[in-house]
């Protein structure tokens, strides 16, 4: 897919944050043959007028955590409110609504049973204007994380891929385990993945070398990784929906890889519940969505049914709250 707003320096700008949220803007220039200046003022651009940052995010599974997605059907004249409410909790990623207004969605990782259990059934089961709840525990990620949809801009070559691609992270042997310390950096990794390492050790009170270490130590077990937060409309995304696929269990494996591999992709992963697959992928136009479903998911092997949800205003992106 290539966006017309945008030209081919800002595609691999971006495409280098989504590899290395924190390259220096040095060593993004000396990949790409540009001047520093030229890399920060294409940064500044994008910023300002499509909405992107960069946020540090937490591997949930490498915490022994789970994630879990939540449908709520609402009455009309309460959904977005109930929105707004979610999107104010801590422990959801993403708030969207769909369904003429009447269905949110909403990325929950609850960082204990006992706050799962407070929002799933106390919190929602007593708001009388919700109608139905179901919650799916996301069991095998196909696409999401640290992959990044902007990888799939194909907007560097392979030897720019290499040389900005961080290490892999370790193999892990059981959950890592976060302390105050970590939780705070995460904190304001979270708002902002590039914010400097002086700013860092003066909001947390540790001393830089410290910050350093705790740094490279999250990201070197994969706990932590950098993603990408842009407006999709401006990118010529108009089009946003979600998918919820029933496959027959024979067949996960193989829909879950081709679904990873289609550029309309942006997230996938087997679930709970009756539909075991959910997507969410972005398109031009409707006709563009029609035309994905007939020939793209159409032809797969094992599925059994579709479910297609529009997003019609997204309350929440990743872990930025509105407003800020």
């Amino acid at each position: 897919m290539d966006f017309p707003t945008l030209d081919p320096l800002d595609l691999q700008v971006l495409q280098a944050l989504q590899l290395d949220g924190r390259a220096p803007f040095s060593r993004i220039a000396s990949v790409l043959g540009v001047s520093d200046q030229t890399v920060a003022r294409r940064y500044r651009r994008l910023h300002t007028g499509f909405n992107v940052r960069v946020l540090g995010m937490t591997d949930e599974n490498r915490l022994g955590r789970q994630s879990w997605l939540v449908r709520l059907h609402c009455s009309p004249d309460v959904a977005e409110q109930i929105a707004d409410a979610l999107a104010k909790r801590p422990d959801t990623l993403y708030v969207n609504l769909s369904s003429g207004g009447t269905e949110i969605i909403c990325g929950m990782k609850p960082r204990s049973r006992k706050e799962r259990d407070d929002l799933l059934f106390d919190r929602l089961q007593r708001t009388r204007q919700v109608v139905t709840v179901t919650a799916h525990c996301l069991l095998h990620p196909f696409y999401s994380g640290p992959h990044g949809w902007l990888n799939k801009s194909n907007a560097l070559s392979p030897d720019q891929e290499a040389a900005l691609r961080p290490p892999a992270p370790e193999p892990l042997d059981a959950p890592v385990t976060l302390d105050s310390a970590d939780e705070a950096l995460l904190t304001l990794l979270r708002r902002d993945g590039r914010t400097s390492l002086t700013d860092l050790q003066k909001d947390t009170g540790q001393s830089e070398s410290v910050v350093k270490r705790r740094l490279e130590t999250l990201r070197s077990t994969g706990v932590l990784y950098f993603d990408v937060q842009y407006d999709h409309e401006s990118l010529g995304q108009d089009v946003h929906a979600m998918l919820w696929l029933t496959v027959a269990p024979r067949a996960l494996t193989d829909v879950g890889r081709s679904l990873a591999a289609h550029p309309e992709v942006h997230f996938a992963s087997a679930t709970t519940g009756q539909s075991n697959i959910v997507v969410s992928a972005h398109f031009r136009s409707t006709a563009e969505l029609y035309t994905y479903l007939s020939e793209k998911i159409g032809p797969l092997d094992g599925i059994q049914h579709v479910e297609t949800a529009l997003i019609l205003r997204q309350v929440k992106q990743l872990t930025y709250e509105p407003g800020r």
